[in-house]
C-alpha cells in the first residue's frame, strides 16, 4: 500500500467541496494510489519540486529497464502489434513496460483514474499462449496497450460523466472498447477528465492533469489524461471523445496526433449512461489519440473492420480506405491564419507559416488563405446549443454530493446558467439555426474553393490553468461537424514573449484583447505547437488520403 500524499505532482489545487464530499474523495484517490507498485514510486523530491519540463523524467528516474525503455519509447502502435504479433516482444513485456510507464506519468501529470496492472498482465499471458499455441494473433491489435477515457464503459471498473455522483461501476465494455478487445487490445488504465466532461482542462474530483511539457499549463480537456498519457509515453493509443475540441485540443496541448472523425462515423454507444442532452444540437464524435498518424488510422481500421453499424445503427457503414482513398490532383488547401475574432498568439502564427513554405515545394499542392464564414455567429449560437437543458442536471449533480463548481464549469454555462430547460419548440429553433448555419457555411467553403482547411488547433500554445476560455478553432467544427486531424509541428513556445505581427499589432476585439493579455502574463516556456486539417463532413477518408500526401512535407510520423 502507498501511503504518500499527495502522489501526483499538484501546481494548482482544485476546488474543495463539503466534508462529505471531501472524504468520499479521498477515498478515491487513496484506492488509486494503493495500485500503484512501490518499485514505481518516484522521489518525493520530483512530486515536491519539480522541474518545469517533466518530459524527461520518466527516461532517467532509474525505474525502468533498458528494454522497458525500448518498447515505451521506439515503437508506435503499429510497430508494437507487428512486434507481439510475431513473438519479437511478448505482450507480458510490452504490458509489463507500460504499466510501469503510467504509473510514472500520473506521478507526473495526474492523468490516471484507474490503473489494473494484474489484470493487464493476466490478458497479456493469455495473448502470449495464444500465440503460441496457434501460431497466429488473436487480431490486428494483438498485444497493443490502449488506455479508455473515463467516461467510457470499461467492464470491471468505474465510469462517470464527470461528477461524483455520477461514478458507477461497468459490469459490460461499451461497443467500442469490446470491438478493441476482440481485436487484442490490453487495457490497462483509465484516464482523466473535467467536471461534466465540457471543459479544455481536466479539473474534478479526480484533480488537475498537468501537461508534460510546462506543467504550469494544462494538458487540456476532455481527453486531457489521455494527452498527456500519450505525451509521457506511458500510452501509444487512446480513446478520446470530443464535443467542442475534446481530442483535438488535448492533442495540441500535448504535441500528440489525434482524430476527431465526423459524427457516427465510429460508434458512441453506452459512452454515457442516458445520454447527453447537448447532442440535440451538438454531436458527439470520438477516434483516437495516438503517438503517431499511421496508429490514428490503424484504430480507425480496426473499428470499422468491427462493423459497429451492425450494433449501433446510428454509425454510417461506408467503407474505410484511409491513407489508400484516391484523391483529384491539385490539391487546393486554404490557410486559416485567423477566425475573424481571435488572432492566434505568436507560436501559433509562426507554426502556420512554417506550414505554408513547406507545402509551397509539394507537387500538385497549392495553398491559398481562407476565412471561415461568420465563426463569431457560429461561436455565440454553440454556446447556447451546448446547454438546451440549461445545465439544470450538473448543477443538481454538484448538489447532491457538495462537489464544487469549477471556474471552467461556471464559464462553459454562463450563457445559460440559470434559465428553465428550453421547450421542444426552443430545441427545434436552435437546430434549424444550427442546420441553415451549416449550409451556409458549405456554401461559403466552395464559395473560396477549397478542400482542406489548415488552421489552428487553440488561440494559442497549452493554456494557462483555468484559462482555457475560448475554443473557437475546434467548437466551429463540431458545429458543422467536419473531421479535423491534429498534429506536431516542430514548432514550440520560446522561454522569450515573441511579439504578434506588424500586420496583426490591433486586437479584433475583446476576445481577441483577452487572449493577447493572457499571452503577456503566463509562461509558455517549451509548450508543443499543433496544426489541424479539416475536411468537409463525411470526407474523413478524403482527409487521411490527403494526409498521406502531404505526410514527408509536414514532417508526419
Amino acid at each position: 500500500m502507498t501511503t504518500r500524499q499527495p502522489l501526483a505532482i499538484e501546481v494548482k489545487p482544485v476546488e474543495k467541496g463539503s466534508a462529505s464530499y471531501e472524504t468520499t474523495r479521498a477515498a478515491i484517490l487513496t484506492e488509486l494510489a494503493s495500485k500503484i507498485p512501490k518499485e514505481c514510486l518516484l522521489p518525493q523530491e520530483i512530486i515536491a519540486n519539480p522541474p518545469l519540463d517533466v518530459t524527461d523524467i520518466p527516461r532517467t528516474c532509474g525505474i525502468l529497464s533498458q528494454h522497458e525503455l525500448d518498447i515505451t519509447e521506439k515503437y508506435d502502435a503499429v510497430a508494437l502489434v507487428q512486434a507481439t504479433s510475431t513473438g519479437t516482444l511478448s505482450a507480458v513485456d510490452v504490458a509489463t513496460a507500460f504499466c510501469k510507464r503510467a504509473a510514472i506519468a500520473h506521478q507526473l501529470s495526474c492523468c490516471l483514474t484507474d490503473y489494473f496492472v494484474e489484470e493487464a498482465l493476466e490478458r497479456a499471458k493469455y495473448l502470449d499462449e495464444y500465440l503460441k499455441t496457434h501460431g497466429r494473433p488473436v487480431g490486428p491489435l494483438h498485444g497493443c496497450p490502449i488506455s479508455v477515457k473515463e467516461h467510457l464503459p470499461l467492464k470491471g471498473h468505474y465510469s462517470s460523466w464527470g461528477f461524483l455522483v455520477t461514478r458507477s461501476f461497468s459490469e459490460e465494455d461499451s461497443l467500442m472498447v469490446r470491438i478493441l478487445r476482440d481485436a487484442g487490445a490490453i487495457f490497462y488504465v483509465k484516464t482523466n477528465q473535467p467536471q461534466a466532461i465540457m471543459h479544455l482542462e481536466c479539473t474534478g474530483f479526480h484533480g488537475r492533469t498537468l501537461n508534460p511539457s510546462n506543467i504550469s499549463l494544462s494538458s487540456g480537456g476532455s481527453s486531457g489524461g489521455e494527452a498527456a498519457l500519450v505525451a509521457l509515453r506511458g500510452s501509444v493509443l487512446g480513446i478520446g471523445t470530443d464535443i467542442g475540441g475534446s481530442i483535438r485540443g488535448p492533442a495540441g496541448f500535448c504535441g500528440i496526433y489525434g482524430f476527431k472523425a465526423t459524427a457516427y462515423t465510429l460508434p458512441c454507444k453506452d459512452f454515457i449512461p442516458g445520454g447527453f442532452a447537448a447532442e440535440l444540437n451538438v454531436l458527439a464524435s470520438t477516434g483516437p489519440m495516438a503517438s503517431s498518424l499511421r496508429d490514428a488510422e490503424l484504430f480507425v481500421n480496426v473499428i470499422k473492420a468491427g462493423k459497429p453499424h451492425l450494433e449501433d445503427p446510428r454509425v454510417l457503414p461506408f467503407p474505410w480506405t484511409g491513407f489508400d482513398t484516391k484523391i483529384d490532383l491539385p490539391l487546393k488547401i486554404g490557410i486559416m491564419t485567423h477566425d475573424g475574432q481571435i488572432v492566434p498568439q505568436p507560436p501559433v502564427l509562426q507554426a502556420l507559416k512554417w506550414a505554408e513554405q513547406q507545402l509551397s515545394g509539394v507537387t500538385n499542392v497549392t495553398t491559398k488563405p481562407f476565412m471561415p464564414y461568420k465563426a463569431a455567429t457560429a461561436m455565440s449560437s454553440i454556446r447556447k446549443a451546448y446547454w438546451p437543458d440549461s445545465g439544470l442536471p450538473d448543477i443538481r449533480a454538484c448538489e447532491a454530493t457538495g462537489e464544487p463548481w469549477h471556474p471552467l464549469s461556471d464559464w462553459i454555462i454562463k450563457d445559460v446558467k440559470g434559465e428553465r430547460e428550453r421547450t421542444g419548440s426552443e430545441v427545434n429553433e436552435l437546430r434549424f439555426a444550427r442546420d441553415t448555419y451549416r449550409s451556409e457555411f458549405a456554401m461559403d467553403w466552395n464559395r473560396q474553393d477549397v478542400d482542406f482547411v489548415l488552421c489552428p488547433v487553440f488561440v494559442g500554445p497549452a493554456s494557462a490553468h483555468d484559462t482555457a476560455f475560448y475554443w473557437n478553432y475546434t467548437a466551429l467544427f463540431n458545429y458543422v461537424d467536419y473531421p479535423g486531424v491534429v498534429f506536431p509541428t516542430p514548432v514550440r513556445a520560446g522561454k522569450e514573449k515573441e511579439e504578434y505581427p506588424a500586420e496583426f499589432s490591433t486586437p479584433l476585439g475583446p476576445e481577441d484583447e483577452h487572449v493577447r493579455q493572457m499571452w503577456r502574463e503566463s509562461n509558455f516556456e517549451n509548450a508543443p505547437i499543433n496544426l489541424q486539417l479539416v475536411a468537409r463532413k463525411h470526407h474523413d477518408n478524403e482527409l487521411f488520403g490527403a494526409l498521406a500526401i502531404l505526410k514527408d512535407a509536414l514532417k508526419l510520423q
